[in-house]
């Protein structure tokens, strides 16, 4: 397995790489995922912005074309491990666990913006990366900005489905993270470039910090 890349995104490669292991029934269809995006932004005015909120792997690998970005925190969700991924970061066999938001307290990320030129393709290429197995819910939410509120699609977890995690401890955490690799790529560079690029942004979250760190030590990376 191989990281994933804008190009794979376009190809559909993962999708194709997990209907022929034999895990089709993992996958959202085409016409899902068409519904999905659809009743996400289907009341949106044709000029209307299209805005982003990236509180994990989007922040630093967007693969989308954007023509704004700002820092941004949103309220009444924080972000977790709370999402076991058995295709992104993980397998079947050896799952791994991503972010997503869940209730309660306050999170901060980057609000995008979308090219508008480009936005209905990078929409779907979204879907195609986010809601490949459904285990997230598209949310509109409200994104605070030093330049103002935008309104922001960001993607929370269901808590309905097996693939939610719960509340985890950091022992766990960390050893699912050194042992799990997905098709997006190891679980482990996805907790700490996530919790790097917080940091680069004045933006640290103190339990990514930490959870980075207990990676580091126990791998021997720097």
């Amino acid at each position: 397995m191989s990281a994933i890349d804008r190009t794979k995104l376009q190809e559909d490669a993962v999708r194709r790489q997990v209907r022929d292991a034999g895990h089709a029934h993992m996958l959202l269809s085409d016409a899902q995922l068409d519904a999905s995006r659809h009743a996400t932004f289907g009341h949106l005015a044709v000029d209307a912005p299209v805005w982003v909120f990236a509180y994990g792997s989007l922040m630093w690998s967007p693969m989308m074309q954007f023509a704004e970005r700002r820092r941004a925190r949103i309220h009444g969700w924080h972000r977790g491990f709370y999402l076991w991924s058995k295709i992104n970061r993980g397998t079947p066999d050896t799952p791994g666990l991503v972010l997503a938001l869940d209730r309660g307290g306050s999170c901060g990320g980057i609000a995008c913006r979308l090219d508008p030129s480009t936005a209905a393709e990078d929409l779907g290429l979204l879907w195609r990366r986010e809601m490949i197995a459904g285990t997230y819910v598209p949310r509109w939410m409200r994104a605070w900005t030093a330049d103002g509120p935008v309104d922001a699609v960001a993607f929370v977890v269901d808590r309905t489905k097996d693939t939610y995690a719960g509340r985890l401890d950091d022992d766990t955490i960390v050893d699912v993270a050194l042992r799990a690799r997905g098709h997006y790529g190891p679980c482990r560079d996805y907790l700490v470039e996530t919790a790097d690029s917080l940091e680069r942004m004045s933006m640290a979250d103190a339990r990514l910090t930490r959870l980075a760190a207990r990676c580091r030590a126990v791998d021997g990376s720097s």
